[in-house]
């Protein structure tokens, strides 16, 4: 987790909502990002779903079949959907997004019985540590547009 900790960093440096996610196979790391929709210009480019395509194109498959992933935040829908077609084995995340998280806050999608694949999920991995990279980026932001408005 600490790896996904410092790709939420570089996130936070490129003023992206600070999210980073590592896919392992057999202990080795396979892929890794940082998110990236405002940069990119890209709805899709959530930290899970690059590190889930880097690690596609590691192993020449889209199913990553005894892969775990490891990701800062709480996965959202979209991310939830994109675990279960890869065939992620564990999802290991630190903080619940009580907004948006879709695996335990809301939706529970991959609890649901039309899933066809099953991923084992462990939450709370440095929770505190995760939860303290999201919520420091949102105070300087709020911070930042608090003097934005001042020097108007």
């Amino acid at each position: 987790m600490q790896q996904a900790l410092e790709l939420a960093e570089l996130a936070a440096s490129n003023n992206e909502v600070p999210v980073g996610a590592i896919v392992v196979l057999e202990g080795e790391i396979i892929g890794c990002g940082s998110n990236g929709p405002i940069g990119r210009c890209d709805p899709t480019a959530h930290a899970e779903i690059q590190a889930l395509q880097q690690a596609a194109a590691a192993i020449g498959n889209y199913r990553l079949v005894n892969a775990d992933l490891y990701v800062t935040l709480e996965p959202c829908a979209m991310c939830a959907g994109a675990i279960v077609h890869s065939r992620i084995r564990t999802l290991h995340f630190g903080a619940l997004e009580p907004k948006s998280g879709a695996v335990q806050s809301n939706l529970r999608l991959l609890e649901q019985e039309c899933m066809n694949h099953k991923v084992l999920v462990v939450a709370g991995i440095q929770a505190e540590s995760c939860s303290a990279v999201i919520s420091d980026f949102f105070a300087r932001r709020r911070a930042e547009k608090k003097r934005q408005k001042q020097n108007l």
